[in-house]
């Protein structure tokens, strides 16, 4: 991932981010919801999703759906490429506390996959 240089201003004054420690809770928060999301399949977390897990734990809204398609288009994604969009979205989604994928998580998992492709 790309990140802009910052002015001298905006480095001094800029107030501090979340801390470590409250970064690793939310990750092994997610980590647990996606460990019981997939109990009972010999996965454990949304990278290892196939097909069969992606349609069933990545349900996302109309806004979603239209957002996807229009990527699907513009980047000329593949099927491959659609779930991996939608499995980094459900992460996200995770990492937030969202039991559903909305707009904004998918529209997160794009900008990744754009800059994955520069």
């Amino acid at each position: 991932m790309e990140v802009p240089a910052l002015a001298y201003d905006e480095l001094v004054m800029a107030p501090l981010g979340e801390g470590t420690a409250h970064v690793r809770a939310r990750v092994e928060r997610a980590r647990a919801v996606q460990r019981e999301r997939l109990q009972g399949v010999a996965i454990y977390c949304n990278a290892q999703m196939g097909a069969r897990e992606v349609r069933e734990h990545c349900r996302h809204d109309e806004g979603g759906a239209r957002l996807l398609e229009g990527a699907m288009r513009a980047l000329g994604l593949s099927a491959r490429g659609y779930a991996r969009v939608l499995k980094v979205a459900r992460t996200i989604a995770d990492l937030a506390g969202e039991p559903m994928i909305g707009i904004t998580h998918i529209a997160e998992s794009i900008q990744y996959r754009m800059l994955d492709r520069q």
